[in-house]
């Protein structure tokens, strides 16, 4: 139980239904749906589309989207992966030859086409209740009506502000600078895309004036062609996750292409280290989690990509990888600075977890990718293009290779807990790469600490990347200096690392439990 003498926020409760996310507005529109007879799909479709609105730096309808939804007990979780795929005409040679040696993240050749509008037509016509006319109802209000722009969504939207171009420009900043915390943003043009999508189906999407004007933004020059985005129509898909065990939790992930499996290795490489035996804030967890987090990440540089691109789908959960990671772990010294992450830095994304009535539950992740994505938005309809292709490899040969048809390796991942027939926690955490980390430390948080749900959350995180360890400001300077001492590279990040949000079940009363990261604006709310 937290120190009510201290700030920070409590544990919710709620019997009958439950939605933790980052946007209160949006938590409140999930709650709304569920009162107004919809389940768990419905409610986490609407709530996500708005959430473009609310936080159009982190989501929008021209980015991909991933879910894991569990109907209810005794009922297996399934994994929809709607992330586009490369356009036809995608070439790593030709981008070779251009003198780029890594996926660039602000051109067209870095769009993939957007998957998340055809996932939610595929969870609607799947699981819903409610047609997608009333659940993209409040998003199209709120786009006419005008979202206060919120502290967080303000700060980033600072921060990246530069990222911005073309169209862009002209729709998401005001007098050419960021807007500012309580600023109403606007988005009429895109309540006009979305009614006709709501009214017309996916085809409106990917056919037609709205394709057009995606493609009229990405430019002549750009590989992309209409029939790439028409052939999009249907093309998410339904699968099974891929689970494994930590210290008796079943924790299941979304398969490549996303990089679950990562988040699997490295629960599997901390836990053959014992850190329950260390101090939850100290140096020497720290210091073994950031190197397990090093290796597990180099695997899945070399190992993860579009399924149908790999020689082994399974290989990043082959019998005896952990244990031999593992063993190459120094629990005094860092490994030196040669496993270099694959792509550029970013933490942008947003994340919805919600429970019904009926205990579906659904986990669900949405993305453009980069703050603002590419930067370009379509002219007439300011649609923000995420930039997922970034996540592709140029190296020759690599089963991530840039290809047209592929789709990339992508850094966001939905997760759940099973608990025997029963879903025992729905959770995702933002932030780009740091996701597969930022899974492993909520469970180890969990599971090794007994941490109550919101005290697992707010906890300060630490994340090896890129060479340097970066520690929040919530660990004490002895701690930053231990690591230093053992090799580390530490750098006190300027914006916190990542966001989580988390619902639990209790499998016996069914009373269920959430939490939001204070990182965020969001919250969670039940009825």
């Amino acid at each position: 139980m937290r120190d009510f003498h201290l700030p920070g926020r409590s544990t919710v409760y709620a019997e009958r239904g439950m939605c933790a996310t980052s946007h209160p507005l949006a938590a409140a529109t999930a709650i709304d749906t569920l009162k107004a007879g919809g389940n768990a799909v419905d409610a986490a479709i609407a709530a996500a589309v708005l959430l473009g609105i609310c936080e159009p730096q982190m989501t929008g309808i021209g980015g991909d989207a991933f879910a894991l939804v569990h109907p209810g007990p005794d009922q297996p979780i399934l994994a929809l992966n709607a992330s586009g795929r490369a356009p036809a005409a995608l070439s790593a040679a030709a981008l070779r030859a251009r003198g780029f040696e890594t996926m660039p993240t602000d051109i067209p050749e870095a769009v993939t086409i957007p998957g998340a509008v055809d996932g939610f037509f595929a969870l609607s016509g799947r699981f819903g209740r409610l047609g997608m006319d009333r659940l993209l109802a409040p998003a199209i209000d709120y786009a006419e009506r005008g979202v206060p722009v919120a502290p967080r969504t303000a700060f980033d939207w600072a921060d990246e502000a530069d990222r911005l171009q073309g169209a862009g420009i002209n729709y998401y900043l005001r007098d050419g600078r960021a807007l500012r915390p309580g600023e109403v943003f606007r988005a009429p043009q895109q309540a006009q895309a979305l009614r006709r999508i709501a009214a017309q189906g996916p085809a409106a999407f990917y056919e037609g004036e709205i394709a057009e004007d995606m493609l009229a933004g990405l430019g002549p020059d750009a590989p992309h062609r209409l029939e790439d985005f028409a052939a999009s129509v249907g093309g998410s898909d339904w699968g099974e996750p891929v689970t494994g065990r930590y210290k008796g939790w079943e924790i299941v992930e979304h398969p490549p292409n996303g990089q679950g499996a990562a988040a699997l290795l490295l629960l599997d490489i901390i836990a053959r280290l014992k850190i329950e035996n260390l101090d939850p804030l100290g140096a020497a967890r720290a210091h073994l989690e950031a190197e397990a987090t090093k290796l597990a990440y180099d695997a899945r540089n070399r190992l993860l990509a579009d399924p149908a691109h790999m020689p082994d789908p399974a290989a990043l959960q082959a019998p005896g990888l952990a244990s031999e990671l593992a063993a190459t772990i120094n629990p005094t010294r860092a490994l030196p600075r040669g496993l270099v992450q694959e792509g550029a830095p970013h933490r942008d994304t947003i994340y919805i977890t919600v429970v019904d009535e009926n205990r579906m539950a659904v986990s669900l992740i949405y993305s453009i990718f980069a703050s603002f994505g590419t930067g370009i938005a379509s002219p007439k309809f300011g649609i923000l293009m995420h930039n997922r292709g970034s996540g592709f490899s140029l190296s020759a040969g690599h089963p991530n290779e840039a290809a047209g048809g592929k789709r990339p390796m992508h850094t966001i991942i939905p997760g759940m807990v099973r608990q025997g027939p029963h879903m025992g926690l729905s959770f995702g955490v933002m932030g780009g790469p740091y996701q597969a980390a930022g899974h492993a430390r909520l469970i180890t948080n969990l599971v090794d600490y007994g941490m109550e749900l919101q005290d697992a959350l707010d906890a300060p995180r630490t994340f090896a990347f890129d060479g340097a360890l970066r520690v929040e400001r919530g660990y004490s300077d002895a701690v930053r200096a231990d690591l230093q001492a053992r090799g580390h590279e530490v750098v006190v990040p300027a914006a916190p690392i990542g966001g989580a949000q988390a619902i639990a079940i209790d499998g016996v009363t069914g009373l269920l439990t959430a939490a939001s990261d204070p990182r965020k604006d969001g919250i969670a709310l039940g009825y």
